[in-house]
């Protein structure tokens, strides 16, 4: 072979470096299926096990979907057919989980209104799928959308429920409850000053303790009601003490979980509401870092009696948190609006393509997700279960 050849194949040919060994960091070390865990115990945060990071996804796909199927109802003063439609489709995403899924606050209990359940399982329950505790509204303001107002949003949130564990989430017995929901700020100082229940105190006092937490002048303090002929004191006290207040007519869920957004525009929420919903909000403002305190409320003295066959008279004094609420530390909570809201916007239809809004919260992370999802309508197909 010449020269000039060799020298050609060399150059179109290089030879190769000699092979050189580097040590492995534990960040590139290669990954092994981690130890049997304790069934007693939830799976350690990313690991190969921790299938709730995975299936907080599927949540979220079913309040959009309920969002897209109930948002054909809006202003046409159905709000039963609203809700069945959301069902169907909260129902269609569950079908294909494999999860084993306990309802623990339903809807319907109420006002009688067409729900999912308590007591309802959702998922597939195969043997060994993750176990969830699962609270949900599949439509929290359902007068908003029948009357095509704003603050109508689709809502799910769980809870991871180890083996053996009875369970993650507490209902309360009473239809509605007393509330006072407020930020990550006001619940540090009040931890500090002895952590005196809030419900126990004047409001007018809370309100300048809310103010004195935030650096703020009363005038500037935004409380937020709802607009219920039971709520004329709470109206009154807090015009009388000079704070901003704001009323909505339905949908206190949002307006609970506002006082612990950033950008919620929003410093606490006081009010008697569902107590379904103060559960609900309980789980989102466990990811938060916020509180509510929460007792129950009794609308006529026949409830009371109804409910004080089947608990204590301590019981039915005792101010909740949200740790009372939402029990370990699992809680995962999810909305997709309506209607718009304080939380999230509301679907927007656009010739073939639907855009929602949701948000999506993960406690042992501390993640908070705000989602935007552009749905091809001509494509999409959003499973239902039939009735």
């Amino acid at each position: 072979m010449s020269r000039e050849k060799a020298a050609g194949e060399s150059r179109r040919h290089p030879a190769a470096p000699p092979s050189r060994h580097f040590p492995l960091s534990s960040a590139r070390k290669p990954r092994f299926h981690p130890a049997p865990m304790n069934p007693a115990e939830l799976p350690p945060l990313r690991s190969t096990l921790d299938l709730e990071r995975v299936l907080e996804f599927e949540f979220v796909r079913a309040t959009e979907n309920a969002a897209l199927q109930s948002f054909h109802w809006l202003g046409r003063g159905q709000k039963e057919l609203a809700d069945a439609a959301a069902c169907a489709a909260i129902y269609g995403v569950f079908d294909l989980l494999d999860i084993r899924g306990e309802v623990v606050i339903g809807e319907g209990i109420k006002d009688n209104a067409p729900g999912i359940f308590i007591g309802e399982h959702l998922g597939t329950w195969r043997p060994g799928a993750p176990r969830f505790d699962i609270a949900l509204d599949p439509i929290d303001g359902t007068t908003n959308i029948a009357k095509g107002t704003p603050n109508s949003i689709s809502v799910i949130a769980a809870a991871q429920k180890p083996e053996g564990a009875p369970c993650a989430m507490r209902s309360i017995p009473s239809f509605y409850c007393h509330k006072l929901a407020y930020g990550p700020a006001v619940k540090r100082a009040l931890q500090g000053a002895g952590d005196r229940p809030l419900l126990d105190m004047p409001l007018h006092e809370v309100i300048r303790f809310v103010a004195d937490c935030l650096g703020k002048n009363i005038r500037d303090v935004v409380v937020v009601t709802m607009d219920r002929p039971r709520h004329h004191g709470i109206i009154e006290e807090v015009r009388s003490c000079g704070a901003a207040l704001r009323m909505i007519t339905d949908g206190d869920i949002a307006a609970a979980v506002a006082p612990s957004l950033p950008d919620g525009g929003v410093d606490m929420y006081v009010g008697m509401g569902g107590s379904p919903e103060a559960v609900l909000a309980a789980a989102a403002l466990k990811c938060l870092g916020g509180d509510m305190d929460a007792r129950m409320w009794f609308h006529t003295p026949e409830h009371r009696a109804e409910v004080a066959a089947q608990c204590s008279g301590e019981e039915m004094t005792r101010v909740f948190r949200s740790g009372d609420l939402i029990q370990g530390e699992s809680a995962l909570f999810c909305a997709t609006g309506i209607s718009d809201s304080p939380l999230v916007p509301g679907v927007k239809i656009t010739g073939h393509r639907a855009e929602t809004h949701s948000i999506l919260m993960r406690a042992r992370s501390g993640t908070i997700r705000h989602i935007r999802a552009s749905h091809d309508l001509d494509r999409k197909i959003v499973p239902i279960r039939e009735a």
